[in-house]
């Protein structure tokens, strides 16, 4: 038997804010501070990530997955500084960083999480 898929937020019939299927969340954050650099962008997309997986139940320590997208390679120190000032002790999930454009010229990071409930 399958159980719902829960969409969080949908906008118009483009995207979700969230997605939840299984008690599984799935979620991707953009930084709200563009006009910062890359750390601090960083930290911002990883608060907005706890944000969203308080409001549905979860918290950091249960992602399972991230997928971190860096505009610039020469960002990796500044966002791993983020990352690791922030990752759960004990808890760190899998984790992927790959150099992408993206849509926003703004965003110099944009990050997906997938977390258990």
């Amino acid at each position: 038997m399958s159980k719902a898929i829960t969409r969080v937020e949908p906008v118009e019939h483009r995207m979700s804010e969230a997605v939840i299927h299984n008690d599984t969340i799935y979620y991707t954050s953009v930084p709200e501070n563009l006009d910062e650099d890359a750390e601090a962008q960083t930290a911002n997309a990883l608060a907005v990530i706890d944000k969203l997986l308080t409001r549905v139940g979860s918290d950091k320590s249960k992602i399972l997955d991230a997928t971190i997208f860096l505009v610039h390679k020469s960002d990796f120190a500044a966002m791993n500084r983020a990352w690791d000032a922030w990752v759960s002790p004990g808890n760190a999930p899998v984790r992927c960083t790959v150099q992408a454009g993206l849509m926003n010229p703004k965003y110099l990071v944009e990050i997906k999480v997938i977390a258990a409930k």
